[in-house]
């Protein structure tokens, strides 16, 4: 009998949509589609807010499951459309040590469901839902699930070099690797750790997961799954750990490694 994940993690920004942007192409839509039809579990595991997360969710048209968003944090239901679990952390501490050590910052937290607090003017299409420009104290003062950074006018390259001696205590931190960003979450929250939760809850054996996924705050998801595959373009440190590579987003590669085991 062919082997067929019955839990399946799908990281969204350069997996099934391009980075930053809505549109899941026909190819890798059918594919999910065929996969919720034979029962399989499907799970939006994302860096994403619950904002951003949303209007994927409601396209694909996925019920009876749970988002995972703003990386493990933020866990939502799909069919009462319910926040049932929230983590959050004090910001404060980070954001006093990073704007030592990045001149130029610019900080927002996230207001699950709702948009973020910003400290400094992040461009265009940056983050999801409502922005409010807030005083700095207001900022550091708001427990959040989810804190993020860009380095204007800087790379990702320089962001990383410059973090390399950083401790950020207290947080769970991951780099973008297409731009100058840092994503802060509460500590020990991972999209990996957050799936072994739903695995067990779901009654899923271990060795019935699949997790796709391109970026940094990928790498303890695609541990955690039986068979973790990287996206193509995926950075050499995350293409390291997972069990196989298939193509990019560009190339429908999620698409390629669902029709393996649902048919296309």
């Amino acid at each position: 009998m062919t082997w067929r994940p019955r839990l399946i993690a799908l990281d969204i920004d350069g997996t099934i949509t391009p980075v930053g942007r809505e549109d899941i192409s026909p190819a890798v839509r059918a594919a999910i589609g065929r996969a919720v039809d034979h029962g399989a579990h499907v799970v939006l595991s994302t860096g994403r807010s619950l904002v951003g997360t949303r209007p994927i969710i409601d396209d694909l048209g996925l019920r009876g499951t749970t988002a995972i968003c703003s990386n493990g944090a933020v866990w939502w239901d799909t069919t009462t459309r319910e926040v049932i679990r929230k983590v959050e952390f004090d910001p404060g501490p980070s954001v006093r040590r990073l704007r030592a050590v990045l001149p130029d910052s610019v900080f927002a937290v996230e207001l699950t469901g709702v948009g973020n607090l910003a400290y400094g003017r992040f461009p265009d299409g940056d983050l999801w839902g409502e922005v409010r420009q807030v005083p700095y104290e207001e900022l550091v003062a708001t427990p959040t699930s989810r804190m993020v950074m860009r380095w204007v006018g800087r790379t990702p390259e320089e962001l990383a070099l410059r973090l390399l001696d950083v401790e950020l205590p207290g947080v769970t931190a991951s780099c973008d690797h297409t731009e100058p960003w840092l994503t802060l979450s509460p500590p020990g929250v991972t999209k990996g750790a957050a799936l072994e939760d739903l695995r067990s809850e779901l009654g899923v054996s271990e060795e019935d997961t699949l997790a796709i996924g391109d970026g940094s705050n990928d790498v303890a998801m695609l541990r955690w799954a039986a068979h973790g595959v990287a996206m193509g373009q995926a950075p050499a440190t995350v293409r390291e750990v997972a069990d196989a590579v298939t193509g990019t987003v560009l190339d429908d590669g999620a698409a390629t490694v669902l029709d393996r085991y649902f048919g296309a």
